[in-house]
């Protein structure tokens, strides 16, 4: 995969990661550390090449969780 896939993918996959995960567990406390696990996973076997995927993969987590307690507040209200 090209630095541009890999890049759209980190934009993208993290947050959904997060969303997804806080819709399972009902915390995105925890929610947010499954999705670090697995970024970590990747990271180890090596699938995130250029550094600025790093960045990319910080930013996007920072927007799937704020998302996120965006929906849990407005739930509980």
């Amino acid at each position: 995969m090209d630095v541009t896939g890999k890049v759209i993918l980190a934009l993208f996959l993290p947050a959904v990661l997060v969303i997804l995960f806080t819709r399972i567990t009902y915390n995105r406390f925890v929610a947010l550390v499954l999705a670090i696990a697995l970024i970590a996973a990747s990271v180890y076997a090596g699938y995130t090449t250029p550094p600025i995927i790093f960045v990319v993969d910080a930013f996007s987590l920072t927007v799937g969780f704020w998302f996120a307690s965006q929906k849990m507040n407005k739930k509980e209200n």
